[in-house]
């Protein structure tokens, strides 16, 4: 993973908002408040809106255990935008065809999760490894004083042992009062299981960029170009001087509810921030120029599998990457406290 000082530097398996695995060393190697300056000095804000104006809506069809149908069609893809990364090939937006198929509206919960785990007896890699990564501002004292180990280049990632879906800031807590939050510290080849268990699959990347735009226009976010319309808040990201201090402005410091903050004209909730969402393709950063453009699966195979949406860790001068173009990745045996997915299924 590179170092924090230019844009590039904070791309697929490495960006603020995901480490992955491999990427271990011991605490205190490195300095938060130093990897944070380096970082945001090459995150510079731009302040300049997307153009695009509206699509219509695409009316809904029948319903699939809750699941939304969408009819599909072409859609213009990626962005060219100033405040996007080039360097993690979100342009040139091309028309890409995608098939009707079905989503869910909803981010997996711990609720599903857990009941996938009774059901079938299954121990995420988390569980496996014995370990998963916790930002450093929701894990307590007393498990801080055990914790040894971080993310290199991006320290607020702590190597927490006892972290998993069930334990999502470590061995002291629980999701007893978060059973409608999605579910985190699962990899993706977790979210295969789940999805093989419950006869559906994982979106590929341009079906989640369609089903997330929601019938809008090269918009930002999935309700237009402002990121408050009216000064309201429509998603969980980071509110304060990332990553120290985080006013929860928006009502949440970590993951908000599945169906927290009004859903996109499709139907889709929380497809900007909360929490990363596991697609099926193996991450590119050319496959804006070489990949498909009808129905397109992404390459045939890689190192990293891509992420979308953001989390509740972004921030505009830091990782800017809740905005629906944005992508990202992280290897499929990594997990975080803020990498979640939701299901899709053929229509």
């Amino acid at each position: 993973m590179s170092g924090p000082g230019t844009r590039a530097a904070q791309t697929a398996a490495g960006c603020c908002c995901s480490a992955s695995r491999s990427s271990v060393e011991p605490r205190g190697a490195a300095d938060v408040g130093a990897a944070t300056a380096g970082a945001a000095a090459g995150f510079a804000d731009t302040g300049r809106l997307a153009a695009g104006t509206p699509a219509e809506r695409a009316a809904a069809g029948p319903a699939k255990d809750g699941m939304i149908f969408l009819p599909g069609g072409a859609f213009l893809m990626g962005t060219d935008d100033r405040e996007g990364f080039p360097e993690d090939g979100e342009g040139p937006v091309r028309e890409i065809t995608v098939k009707p198929f079905y989503i869910s509206p909803y981010a997996v919960s711990n609720r599903e999760f857990a009941a996938f785990v009774a059901d079938t007896g299954y121990r995420t890699e988390a569980e496996k490894f014995g370990w998963s990564y916790v930002f450093h501002l929701l894990v307590s004292d007393a498990v801080k004083s055990r914790v040894t180990k971080a993310a290199m280049r991006t320290p607020w990632w702590l190597v927490v042992e006892g972290a998993d879906w069930a334990h999502p800031e470590g061995p002291d807590s629980s999701i007893e009062d978060r059973l409608n939050h999605p579910v985190v510290h699962v990899t993706w080849n977790d979210a295969q299981a789940y999805c093989r268990w419950a006869n559906k699959r994982l979106p590929t990347e341009a079906e989640w960029e369609y089903a997330a735009r929601g019938g809008l226009v090269q918009k930002r976010y999935p309700w237009g170009d402002l990121l408050k319309p009216d000064g309201v808040h429509r998603c969980n990201i980071w509110q304060g001087k990332f990553p120290d201090k985080n006013s929860a402005a928006d009502g949440y410091v970590g993951t908000a509810p599945v169906d927290a903050f009004p859903p996109n004209g499709f139907g889709l909730y929380n497809v900007s921030g909360n929490v990363w969402e596991w697609c099926s393709d193996w991450f590119s950063r050319d496959i804006a120029v070489r990949g498909e453009r009808f129905d397109p699966q992404g390459p045939p195979s890689g190192q990293a599998k891509v992420i979308r949406g953001g989390s509740y860790l972004c921030h505009k001068s830091y990782c800017n990457r809740y905005r629906v173009a944005a992508r990202s990745a992280n290897t499929p045996d990594s997990s975080s406290g803020n990498t979640g997915f939701r299901c899709a299924a053929d229509a």
